[in-house]
């Protein structure tokens, strides 16, 4: 949230009112003013998102040839964490339920949602995040599903290396034939001793896999790859997303910290 009017109110305060109660009194009016173009651009940011999103997440539940219950909550969960008024509520049905028509056309969906999230690579990975909780809204993926993410992933930007990363925090399995093929393609050392099951949530993932990085890296390359994240993810970086889009953005943050923090126990770099 940008502060510029607070520090005009308070500047405004002070050179006409020449007293620290004129000060606070325009610092005050100020703040308020911006908290309201703070809430309009929230708004506005987070209504480009309710057609492109909520049709992917249609996509998805439909992926395997109906859409379960657990997926229906899921999407309904969504909702109201992105605190849709009854418009937005009503719109975001709407494209939930074109998503899932067989003649749906997935791609310009994603391109819109990669084309809304450019500015911002912590804003696609929280976007990826949320579809993944659809596409394992029944505890696993289905085949189909894992494919339509994996495709979602790649359209938002992140390699298979990323979507893995991301798998392995949320605790979430590889559908069998999908682990077969990543095993091959040398990502078995990645996603914990090649089990085609996640790591339990206790034992947390990989830190090198949250960093993106093999574990026959140097710490100088690990150390470039932590920077480079964590410049991109940081909190203060985020704008005016809706909430739960931040929410997600801030945990991303929170785990690279973790890794690394990890990492430099594991090897002790100072």
């Amino acid at each position: 949230m940008s502060f510029l009017w607070t520090w005009v109110g308070a500047a405004f305060g002070l050179a006409f009112g020449h007293s620290l109660g004129a000060l606070i009194l325009g610092a005050l009016i100020g703040w308020v003013v911006d908290t309201m173009f703070h809430q309009r651009r929230r708004l506005r940011a987070q209504r480009q998102f309710v057609a492109p999103l909520f049709a992917v997440l249609g996509a998805l539940a439909k992926a395997d040839g109906r859409v379960s219950q657990a997926e229906i909550g899921v999407a309904e969960r969504m909702m109201q964490r992105f605190d849709l008024d009854a418009t937005q509520r009503a719109e975001a049905i709407a494209r939930f339920n074109a998503g899932k028509q067989a003649g749906f056309q997935l791609a310009p969906a994603l391109a819109e949602l990669r084309r809304i999230c450019a500015p911002q690579p912590q804003l696609a990975w929280a976007v990826l995040d949320v579809l993944a909780e659809v596409a394992y809204a029944e505890g696993a993926a289905s085949p189909a599903g894992f494919q339509l993410l994996q495709q979602a992933a790649h359209a938002l930007g992140f390699g298979d290396m990323q979507l893995l990363a991301l798998l392995m925090m949320r605790g979430y399995a590889m559908p069998q034939g999908a682990a077969g093929a990543w095993q091959q393609q040398g990502y078995q050392q990645a996603y914990q001793r090649g089990s085609r099951q996640a790591p339990s949530r206790s034992s947390g993932p990989d830190p090198y896999a949250v960093l993106g990085v093999e574990r026959s890296s140097d710490d100088a390359s690990i150390k470039r790859a932590y920077r480079k994240l964590i410049s991109q993810y940081h909190p203060d970086r985020l704008g005016d997303l809706p909430e739960e889009l931040r929410r997600r953005a801030e945990r991303r943050a929170s785990e690279i910290n973790t890794a690394w923090e990890a990492i430099k126990g594991e090897r002790g770099i100072v």
